[in-house]
């Protein structure tokens, strides 16, 4: 197991085939109202702990998956789920990235639970915006921040990428370490998300037309939710079961979550959006009529390609889109070199 900053993190987790994320619960009762998954404190949680088990066993037993990051919902208000994982995956020798608000912290010492599995993470995504202040307020977060660095662990504060936010953040961190935070600690930008709470919040992008949109690096990580539902990404809509149904598969068992992994891993089209991007994909004869179509960003186009798609998630027979990735390889190596 390594210790990650922010730019390992990044490195292995948009490396194809490195990672995935286990959603281990939909419950939070942090309520803040820009959720993109629209998670509540009566959400659905884990109820078939010997199914997530067997998801979790899987996960360990594949070895090209070397990170593994844990979200939900909040994670640490399913303790049986997260201990398990924790403990297994960490037995296994995998990265973990634990994600959180710190919604749990106490001022002082945290519970014996807590100081179990935080070493077990290889850093923890700590997140906070003006959205989190009315129940995660300032002694909460500087707890969690300083227990996270009590077990010697990264800590990577998640924020919205707007100047007011990214201030607040650092002046956190700044109560929580001192002046010299960044060693200890970094930052990472997020976007706003009109998805779930978040649609009443912030404004749905722009339409653009589709044969300019770009590639997909959130492809190289699949999302296992505890329910078995495996899905090609971390789209929110998608892991909360809207979408195309060829972009999630179930999986009631340990060797159906590995076929299912797998299947997202060597999909054609999928490897072709995430490579030569989805909007050269248009310029293929069965998805030419998209090239004109105006979209609202890369899940839409991805979304309508998948639509127009009759091969089940994993198909390999198309032998252009089979090949778009190689040649997308190709040209990165040259252009490099």
């Amino acid at each position: 197991m390594r210790r990650l900053r922010v730019e390992d993190l990044l490195r292995d987790r948009f490396t194809p085939g490195m990672s995935v994320l286990l959603f281990i619960t939909d419950r939070c009762p942090v309520g803040c109202a820009h959720c993109s998954v629209d998670s509540r404190r009566d959400s659905p949680t884990i109820t078939d702990y010997a199914l997530f088990g067997q998801l979790v066993d899987a996960i360990c037993a594949d070895a090209s998956l070397e990170l593994v990051g844990i979200s939900g919902g909040e994670p640490f208000v399913e303790r049986r789920g997260l201990t398990l994982a924790m403990r297994r995956l960490g037995a296994a020798g995998k990265n973990i990235a634990l994600y959180t608000s710190g919604v749990w912290a106490r001022v002082g010492q945290q519970p014996a639970w807590i100081r179990e599995i935080l070493p077990l993470a290889s850093c923890v995504l700590l997140s906070t915006d003006g959205f989190h202040a009315e129940t995660v307020d300032a002694a909460r977060f500087t707890g969690a921040a300083r227990a996270i660095r009590a077990a010697d662990v990264p800590v990577i504060v998640q924020v919205l990428n707007r100047p007011a936010e990214v201030g607040a953040a650092k002046h956190l961190l700044t109560a929580a370490f001192g002046e010299g935070w960044a060693e200890w600690a970094d930052l990472s930008y997020i976007e706003p998300l009109s998805y779930g709470r978040g649609e009443t919040v912030f404004a749905r992008p722009p339409a653009v037309p589709a044969a300019g949109i770009g590639a997909c690096s959130l492809l190289s990580a699949p999302v296992v939710r505890y329910d078995g539902a495996v899905t090609v990404c971390c789209n929110e809509p998608l892991i909360m079961g809207r979408g195309p149904d060829r972009l999630r598969r179930m999986a009631r068992s340990g060797p159906e979550l590995t076929a299912a992994l797998d299947a997202a891993r060597s999909d054609a089209l999928l490897g072709a959006i995430a490579t030569v991007g989805a909007g050269a994909v248009t310029a293929h004869p069965d998805y030419a009529h998209l090239a004109s179509a105006q979209v609202r960003g890369i899940c839409d186009l991805c979304w309508r390609l998948q639509d127009a798609t009759a091969a089940p998630l994993g198909d390999r027979s198309d032998p252009v889109l089979a090949l778009l990735p190689l040649l997308a390889r190709q040209t990165s190596r040259e252009g490099a070199a």
